[in-house]
């Protein structure tokens, strides 16, 4: 109700009103300092989080070297080491390491255009998104490439906790619901929100393999 929507903006504008007195001669969150969790879900509510201006020239699209489908440990041993982190390098993945991750997620691993991930009925309604420094990219599964649909550093928008701001990369992973005509109408987010969590698991233990977690 907008009544609510209304609370929830000015308890969002109290909050950076208060943090804003940590810094009263600019008035504003130093721009070097990293945007705490709060301060981004305040201004994410309010409509103000904004992406940053690219950092280097974005290619119109990148061809990603074939995927390496041998080595890596063990299935039990990357399951061993699975785990979550929340403090990661900003130093750019190799190509090779990208185009393997991307495979890994979602890409083709067979013919018929089958991937790494289920989806019901085949649906195949997730895209990859990958938010690099100087843009941000469309997996193409089928070509294993990637597309620039934004020219702008999009990392900071992508999630609201302050460490995806300067990750190397983030994955966002998006529903069409246009491409779920056979699943009804109201099964749609959950069977698209299992098939993303597939996905990402297939991203954890790429990861854990390559030693990246």
């Amino acid at each position: 109700p907008e009544f609510q929507h209304s609370l929830c903006r000015r308890d969002c504008r109290c909050l950076l009103q208060d943090r804003q007195k940590l810094w009263p001669s600019q008035g504003k969150l130093p721009a070097t300092r990293t945007m705490n969790t709060l301060t981004k879900l305040a201004l994410g509510m309010m409509g103000q989080l904004r992406p940053k201006p690219p950092k280097g020239d974005a290619a119109t699209s990148i061809a990603l070297p074939p995927p390496a489908k041998r080595g890596g440990l063990p299935l039990m041993e990357a399951l061993a080491k699975r785990r979550s982190s929340r403090e990661f390098a900003g130093e750019a993945l190799p190509l090779q390491v990208l185009s393997d991750l991307l495979w890994a997620a979602y890409g083709v691993n067979r013919d018929g255009g089958g991937r790494t991930a289920p989806s019901a009925l085949n649906c195949q309604e997730v895209d990859v998104f990958v938010a690099l420094p100087a843009g941000a990219y469309r997996y193409d599964a089928a070509a294993h490439a990637l597309h620039l649909v934004a020219g702008s550093d999009l990392r900071n928008i992508t999630g609201y906790q302050d460490f995806v701001d300067e990750a190397a990369l983030d994955l966002v992973f998006v529903a069409d619901h246009a491409r779920m005509g056979m699943v009804p109408v109201a099964q749609r987010e959950s069977y698209a929100s299992a098939a993303a969590g597939a996905i990402a698991q297939n991203v954890y233990l790429f990861c854990a393999s390559a030693g990246l977690a």
